[in-house]
């Protein structure tokens, strides 16, 4: 019982002065946006692969790729989709692209997926993982916005 409590209180001993604070926390940043005592708090990263159904209709295919750009862009401006963006090179698991939405559940990134038209298609599915990763990433998009000389 003696090499129980004693390494118990060991490890409270390391544990406790392993850990310096953060000169440069800010309590009011990091409560905006969501973070925990790290810094960091949960996301849901989804991967878009080529789905099922294979559109030959060059003109429904392009009318659901619109609809899905639109989708990403009021996503992303209610502050539920931190990252997005295709792969470069075809792949052999027929990854497309990514998402990071910044929400907590697979249930709640589930219903903002069905919100996209090629999803909701087929013509692109999703796998989802539950994500964590630094509360600043949502930060990004708006950084991000000031780079580019274009809008899509």
């Amino acid at each position: 019982m003696k090499i129980i409590v004693t390494t118990y209180l060991l490890l409270v001993v390391f544990i406790g002065f392993g850990q310096t604070k953060n000169p440069s926390y800010d309590s009011t940043l990091a409560k905006s946006l969501g973070a925990d005592e790290y810094g960091m708090k949960k996301y849901i990263f989804v991967i878009l692969k080529t789905g099922p159904v294979s559109l030959s209709n060059k003109t429904k295919r392009d009318s659901l790729f619109a609809g899905h750009l639109k989708n990403i862009t009021r996503l992303a401006e209610e502050g539920k989709l931190v990252v997005a963006g295709p792969f470069i090179e075809k792949n052999d698991k027929t990854y497309r692209g990514i998402f990071i939405l910044n929400v907590p559940t697979i249930e709640e990134a589930n219903a903002l997926l069905e919100t996209d038209p090629t999803i909701k298609e087929q013509v692109l599915a999703a796998e989802l993982y539950p994500w964590y990763g630094s509360a600043a990433l949502s930060t990004y998009l708006s950084t991000h916005d000031k780079l580019g000389k274009f809008k899509l």
